[in-house]
């Protein structure tokens, strides 16, 4: 697998991912060790106890950051539970005294799949609803709301929430769709309230991506057109390094569209294009 370092060395930047335990976090969490960074990685899973015992921990990923040549700091941490939140910033604080990059990862709803997640929504279990956005949209905002103070002390300070879509197109189930779209948004206000802090805030879209879960559900089998976490992950490191970030912020920008603009590829060295929804605009 290709560990080629970023251009721009990361090796003095500070950066919490959440949601690092697998998946787009946790390859996010690594291209940052790659580059020299320090990364604080959150999540719920321990090796005694999985998501829905899916592979992949945060202590593994803070240990393939540390081993990828940044620091790899380990915080098991649920998202929901703004008290464990709390602690975790006042523990960086406490380290660190600043934060110069948020991801936020840590995503809900997706425990349990089966086949009602693509169901008509007045089929679906009102519980992925409230996932989505208890563990997805509001954990981002608390996150967002405590990194702020500790963003205003960074000389170069991004957010960035990883969210999904492809322009106005629908993203095929409402729940999911209208979480999503309020990921967007927030970044949106957020970006317009932090730039006076000369607080960069962004959207980056990930496209098809093999994670664990995506796999699991293909039972093993890899699909056409997949990425891998590391592409994304990779665009995460170029706008970290990107002197000039602030000019971003506000914006939604997709991997494949990133990829160009700085000149990455994918691990296996393609250049995947700007993900596309076969779905109805609206």
């Amino acid at each position: 697998m290709d560990d080629t370092p970023p251009d721009a060395d990361l090796s003095e930047t500070v950066a919490l991912v959440t949601g690092a335990s697998r998946g787009v976090g946790r390859g996010i969490a690594h291209e940052l060790g790659v580059g020299g960074a320090t990364v604080y990685v959150t999540g719920r899973s321990t090796s005694d106890d999985r998501t829905d015992g899916l592979p992949g921990t945060v202590d593994g990923t803070a240990d393939l950051v540390s081993e990828a040549g940044g620091e790899g700091v380990a915080v098991v941490c649920d998202h929901t539970d703004d008290a464990a939140v709390e602690a975790l910033f006042e523990r960086i604080e406490g380290e660190r005294g600043r934060l110069d990059l948020l991801v936020n990862g840590v995503w809900g709803g997706y425990e349990g799949y089966d086949d009602t997640f693509d169901a008509p929504f007045w089929e679906q279990p009102r519980e992925r609803f409230d996932a989505m956005f208890d563990a997805g949209v509001r954990a981002a905002y608390v996150a967002s709301q405590l990194a702020a103070p500790l963003l205003f002390e960074s000389d170069r300070a991004l957010l960035v929430n990883v969210s999904a879509g492809d322009g106005e197109r629908y993203r095929g189930q409402v729940a999911y769709d209208t979480a999503k779209a309020a990921v967007d948004r927030m970044a949106k206000g957020m970006a317009h309230e932090l730039r006076a802090h000369a607080v960069a805030v962004l959207v980056v879209y990930p496209g098809f991506t093999r994670t664990e879960r995506v796999m699991e559900a293909m039972d093993g089998e890899e699909p056409e057109g997949v990425e891998s976490p590391r592409y994304v992950s990779r665009a995460v490191a170029a706008l970290a390094g990107d002197e000039s970030v602030l000019e971003k912020s506000g914006g939604i920008y997709r991997t494949g569209g990133l990829a160009r603009e700085y000149g990455f590829t994918d691990v296996d060295g393609s250049q995947p294009a700007p993900f596309d929804l076969e779905t109805p605009v609206l």
